[in-house]
């Protein structure tokens, strides 16, 4: 099941965020085979980061919960509580992503 899985920085955590960002990625391309989409979310500026939106295939609840804890950001203390919810995707991608 896909699970939606919203992560809001903790207010003063960019140099944090840019800090632990290379631990972060490679943890996330662990899971690229089971990810729909993965990315921050911006200020309005569209250049400020000030969360993540992640959207990963995962068996359950539980084991959503088991990755975030050892997630990099986690440790780092970048997030405040995850909201986590399934996601149903009704919508095929139309479009590619931008290069890493």
């Amino acid at each position: 099941m896909i699970f939606a899985i919203l992560l809001m920085d903790r207010p003063g955590t960019l140099d944090l965020r840019v800090q632990v960002r290379p631990e972060h990625r490679a943890y996330l391309a662990q899971l690229s085979d089971r990810m729909a989409f993965a990315g921050p979310l911006m200020s309005d500026d569209g250049k400020t980061p000030i969360g993540s939106l992640l959207a990963i295939d995962f068996d359950s609840r539980a084991d959503v919960e088991t990755w975030l804890q050892n997630e990099p950001y986690t440790l780092a203390g970048l997030y405040e509580k995850p909201v986590i919810h399934p996601f149903n995707n009704m919508w095929a991608q139309m479009m590619g992503f931008p290069p890493a």
